[in-house]
């Protein structure tokens, strides 16, 4: 039995995933990390902080909370050997950069996305991107997201980019010559990729990889409606963090 922290419990998402990972058969839910009170805590341990915790009785911390508090928790897995599987989003390069460091006889699995269809859907993209001229990437958060673009949209563009480099493609050049509205092409993801953020109530997470070709085009979406889709990459990443050490960015490896 995995013994488990979640950090950030108080929250949408360590709700939905307090509840899920209670109920897969080998994982329990013990302690619930947060300076908010996280309300039916579904028979686990309320605490503010980590460092009350015993390290001794915990497995893996899970973390969607806070970019700051991902760190702490970064530094007290590494301290103690304990697992971490890191879904908080918004980290700046220096908290990755101390995430990484933290790691010491244990294992980080650091995702933008647990969502297996999202994992599976940059996997499609990556491997359609060399066939096409030009990709764009529209993302689609509720409007409670604080960041933008997703983590999820930079490590697509990011695969997209390296996919077409190992291939030789070359983006054709940028078709915009005046732009009426500043902004109106959306951020720049690198290799002439745009990434256009959408914050709407009522959505979750979703995002469309468009890619356009002579005479053809190819929408890849993905489409995450509940929370609850996340429940299911996060309970992969903590049964393949049990036997592993060292740092691990994305899924995808653990998706046959």
């Amino acid at each position: 039995m995995h013994r488990i922290v979640v950090v950030g419990a108080a929250g949408r998402m360590g709700r939905a995933l307090t509840q899920g990972l209670n109920a897969q058969t080998d994982l329990s839910v013990f302690a619930l990390v947060d300076v908010h009170d996280p309300g039916d805590v579904e028979g686990a341990t309320h605490v503010a902080a980590l460092d009350v915790l015993d390290p001794s009785r915990v497995d893996v911390v899970v973390d969607f909370s806070t970019p700051e508090a991902a760190v702490v928790s970064a530094k007290w897995c590494g301290q103690h050997g304990v697992d971490l599987v890191l879904g908080t989003t918004g980290l700046s390069a220096d908290q990755r950069a101390e995430v990484e460091s933290s790691v010491g006889e244990n294992a980080v699995v650091m995702a933008a996305n647990f969502s297996i269809g999202a994992v599976l859907s940059e996997r499609f993209a990556a491997m359609a991107a060399p066939y096409f001229e030009r990709v764009e990437i529209i993302e689609l958060h509720h409007d409670k997201k604080v960041d933008a673009p997703s983590g999820t949209s930079l490590a697509t563009a990011e695969a997209i980019r390296h996919s077409r480099a190992n291939a030789g493609r070359v983006t054709a050049p940028e078709p915009t010559e005046r732009l009426t509205v500043d902004g109106a092409r959306g951020a720049d993801g690198g290799d002439g990729i745009r990434i256009h953020s959408v914050r709407l109530p009522g959505l979750v997470a979703h995002q469309e990889v468009v890619m356009g070709g002579p005479g053809e085009g190819l929408t890849i979406r993905h489409d995450s409606f509940d929370r609850t889709s996340f429940v299911a990459g996060v309970a992969l990443a903590i049964r393949a963090a049990s036997s592993r050490t060292g740092f691990y960015f994305g899924i995808d490896d653990f998706v046959a």
